[in-house]
């Protein structure tokens, strides 16, 4: 069954051009190495909710909007393979740098989950 990282972080709306460059330019390398998908997708329905929410996740501030993005790979060694070339990957050394990247990385969460149902 397929292995998928999951990502939520949020933008700064003035910010979105860049961390589309950023994203496009990580998402050909996320794929050059072996992953089988590579998504990004901006907020566009992402209400405050009581208790918990995307935007209560992150802690969302005036002037950004959240983005949810996921990686799917064959499977978690196949993840754990790809994730290791890419961390050594010199093309992203810049944008791996806290003061480079175009949103709060403070605030970004992530994790890896085994997908349990693939219809």
């Amino acid at each position: 069954m397929p292995y998928v990282d999951g990502f939520v972080l949020p933008v700064p709306l003035n910010n979105m051009d860049a961390y589309k460059k950023m994203s496009n330019a990580c998402g050909a390398i996320w794929r050059e190495y072996g992953a089988l998908e590579y998504r990004e997708c901006v907020g566009d329905d992402v209400k405050p909710g009581e208790h918990t929410s995307f935007p209560q996740a992150v802690k969302l501030e005036e002037g950004e909007t959240v983005v949810f993005s996921w990686i799917i790979y064959e499977s978690r060694a196949k993840r754990d393979e790809v994730n290791e070339k890419v961390m050594k990957d010199p093309r992203l050394a810049d944008w791996m740098k806290p003061e480079s990247l175009p949103f709060d990385g403070k605030r970004m969460f992530w994790g890896g989950f085994e997908m349990i149902i693939d219809l």
